[in-house]
């Protein structure tokens, strides 16, 4: 189980970088935009906080687009960019033509779509947890069922959880299969927090009399 950042933010990235636990920082289009900087600028500037995995969304509309842009974004920094890129047929036949790229598939919304990314080659497998929720469907069955598929597959991808909004649903995922998530920083520091942890603390601040 590995834990990443979801954000663009670089203020965000270094204080996850900080903790020691947090493998990687991913990002997408609209993390980007709200950064309000180039993609590739800030694919750079994360790479460069640590020895860590740098998620890059491909935007490009043909094939030979995104085969350009993704060449750009691993001579950022060759080892540490994967690309994400989103489900679609055409994308799933980069995914299986072009492996000397590290490949996330992205915006998974049922287990059928994680099936065939598995089948492609994906290093990872990213679903949409609460977008599926949001949907009328169930973002952790369809996780646990990519898991139970991902037995069968020759050389599995990681699944990697996105869109969750609830330190239960963090669990819940990882519970259901998941091998890794991606957090959003306010979610991360949400999950660091109790009551109980807090009456605790001032319980042994009380007996433990002045500093």
């Amino acid at each position: 189980m590995a834990l990443f950042l979801d954000s663009a933010i670089l203020d965000e990235a270094r204080r996850a970088w900080e903790l020691g636990f947090v493998v990687g920082v991913t990002t997408n289009p609209a993390l980007v935009a709200r950064a309000g900087r180039p993609a590739l600028e800030i694919v750079r500037d994360l790479a460069g906080i640590g020895d860590w995995q740098v998620f890059h969304q491909l935007t490009g509309r043909t094939r030979e687009q995104l085969l350009d842009e993704a060449r750009r974004a691993v001579e950022v920094a060759p080892d540490q960019v994967v690309l994400k890129i989103m489900m679609s047929l055409p994308n799933l036949e980069l995914v299986a033509r072009y492996g000397e790229f590290r490949w996330a598939v992205t915006g998974i919304g049922t287990a059928a779509q994680g099936l065939l990314a598995l089948e492609a080659g994906a290093d990872y497998v990213i679903p949409y947890v609460n977008r599926i929720a949001r949907s009328g469907g169930d973002g952790v069955r369809v996780v646990a069922e990519i898991a139970a598929l991902s037995e069968t597959a020759a050389d599995p991808g990681a699944i990697l959880a996105a869109s969750l909004k609830s330190p239960q649903e963090v669990v819940d995922v990882l519970l259901a299969g998941a091998d890794h998530v991606t957090l959003p920083w306010p979610l991360l520091e949400e999950m660091a927090r109790s009551g109980i942890t807090d009456a605790a603390d001032e319980d042994f601040r009380k007996a433990a009399g002045p500093a």
